[in-house]
Order: structure tokens, then sequence, then C-alpha cells
């Protein structure tokens, strides 16, 4: 039996999901959760085999959860269901430890496959997408994407310097470094072109 969590903000994507899952013979839908904060307490208490998680969640978002149980080396797979068919997310995803990454357009009895799949210690990645993932590397680091991504939700140097405890002129240089790498005229442009890549 391959024991199941979810995690996934929308209600009815949630419980289509679980009506779906509870078809199988083979598997085992332990509970669910509307938010990362939630998935990750729930993780901790019904340890499952595999959390299936949106990216994008309040709290915590599907990859900061996957980089959590990477991080703490608990024994659950992860297969990230998303609208987001963006190499960035995926390779974003694998360096997480992510072993399955199905678009939510899929047919309906692939995620049930994925997770004989993951649960067997296989993967169930989406083979173009997978090819497009490699063919574009990520340029910004970790401390520009979270800089970026503070600009990008309207956030001033000074407010982004106040909540990452940096000083205003190492916020600035870190926005500079991101607009020169990828090559756009400002900060607006570069948070667009990031997010547009998936690497936000």
């Amino acid at each position: 039996m391959i024991h199941v969590l979810l995690a996934e903000d929308q209600a009815m994507v949630r419980g289509a999901l679980s009506a779906l899952l509870s078809l199988e013979v083979d598997i085992d839908v332990l509970g669910s959760a509307a938010d990362g904060e939630a998935a990750w307490r729930e993780l901790q208490r019904l340890k499952p085999d595999v959390l299936v998680t949106d990216i994008e969640m309040p709290g915590l978002t599907g990859l900061e959860l996957a980089q959590r149980i990477q991080r703490q080396e608990l024994p659950i797979k992860v297969i990230i269901v998303t609208t987001f068919a963006r190499p960035g997310f995926l390779r974003r995803a694998l360096d997480a430890g992510v072993s399955g990454y199905l678009l939510k357009d899929a047919p309906a009895e692939h995620l049930a496959e994925a997770l004989r799949t993951v649960h067997c210690g296989g993967r169930a990645i989406d083979p173009q997408l997978a090819l497009e993932a490699w063919s574009e590397a990520d340029p910004l680091n970790d401390r520009e994407r979270q800089v970026l991504r503070l600009a990008g939700e309207g956030q001033s140097a000074g407010d982004i310097a106040t909540r990452l405890n940096l000083s205003h002129g190492t916020v600035r240089n870190y926005l500079s470094e991101a607009i020169g790498k990828l090559g756009v005229a400002n900060r607006i442009e570069a948070y667009r072109l990031a997010r547009q890549k998936g690497w936000l």
C-alpha cells in the first residue's frame, strides 16, 4: 500500500485528487493540507510514503517543502503536480530531490502510475520538460532570487534591506546583478522574465 499526503491550496483540485486516488486499490490517501505549513505539520504527524504537492501555496511552496524533506533526510518521496510547464521550476524541483513532476493537464491515470513508479524508487517526469530544463541554466543565485522576488512584489530596496537584514547598498547591488545577468532594463522586467522562466 502506498500512503499519500496531498498538499494543494485549491479545495476543488484537492478534493478531485483525493477522490481519484481513492479509487486505486494500492493507494491510501492519509490526509490533505491547504497550505505549505499545514502540509509540513501533517508530514511529520502522518509520515506518508509520498507527498503530492502543488508548487505555489500559501506558507511554504511545494519546492520549499521538498527542500525541507531533503535537508532533514526524511524518507518521503515528492511528486509535484502543477500548471507550471516551466523548465526553471523543474530544474529547482530536481535539485530539491523531487522524484516526480506532472502537469495538471496530463491524463488522470498518469498520477497513479507516477505514484507507483516513484514509490518503487523511480522517477516520473515529463521527458520534453526534462530536456528543456537542462537547456537553459538559471543565472541567479539564491540571494539575487530572494531580493528580486521581493522587489517584484512591490517592496522598496529599503523594505527588502530591513526584511533580509542587509544594507540598502547590498540590496541595490543584488538587484543590479540580477538585472545585468538577465539582460533587461530594470527590476520589473527582471522579475517578469525570471518568473516566466521559472527561476523565482
